[in-house]
């Protein structure tokens, strides 16, 4: 494989794994929703800066231990889960109650409060980290140093996931007018929480 069939493949790959909505979509567009633009960047900066070292660690072969080492994958998988479930119960608790126009219920702060969940909420998904021990190598070609690479093929997924992420802060501002109503409020964190805790109760109960 050449290296530019490599890079042109494995931004296609990424490419539909962006646009598939998760858990990175609902916490982008709730934050940037709730009008904090800042923060939603945040999310996003995080999000990414976990993407990369989950490539990295994969091109130097370090994630590959989640594959090898059932405990070690085990424990990750059980921090996330703890993690999306007590995130989800804390949106779906503020839901219950009166919602203030510019008031988070998971804390204050700005950019970075939101690279810090960003980045938490990826690292502490082993999806991701076996994702790319499962795929990124199929696209390091014969020959090639992998790390160099490996980045190069991580830093696609992540511009690609920078722009997917300005389309929905962009469509996000949009209901920002809609979402001033504390009843809209309460339905968005509502929504959110589920999504969240449901996801958290998929990584539980998945092998």
């Amino acid at each position: 494989m050449e290296i530019s069939t490599a890079l042109w493949s494995f931004a296609l790959v990424v490419g539909l794994l962006t646009l598939t909505p998760g858990l990175d979509t609902a916490l982008i567009l709730r934050t940037a929703a709730l009008g904090q633009r800042a923060r939603a960047w945040g999310v996003v900066a995080g999000i990414q800066t976990g993407t990369m070292i989950w490539g990295t660690l994969s091109s130097l072969g370090i994630s590959a231990l989640l594959t090898a080492s059932h405990l070690a994958y085990e424990a990750l998988r059980w921090a996330g889960v703890a993690y999306l479930v007590w995130m989800g119960v804390q949106m779906l608790r503020s839901a219950g109650g009166p919602a203030a126009p510019e008031s988070d219920d998971l804390g204050t702060g700005g950019f970075r409060a939101g690279w810090q969940r960003g980045t938490l909420t990826n690292l502490l998904n082993p999806k991701v980290g076996v994702f790319y021990v499962a795929v990124l190598p199929q696209f390091i070609p014969a020959g090639v140093p992998h790390l160099p690479m490996g980045v190069a093929l991580t830093s696609i997924h992540v511009v690609e996931g920078l722009l997917w992420s300005t389309v929905l802060i962009a469509f996000a501002r949009v209901l920002r007018t809609w979402l001033r109503r504390p009843s809209a409020r309460r339905v968005l964190d509502r929504v959110t929480g589920t999504v969240i805790v449901a996801f958290g109760a998929r990584l539980a109960v998945t092998d």
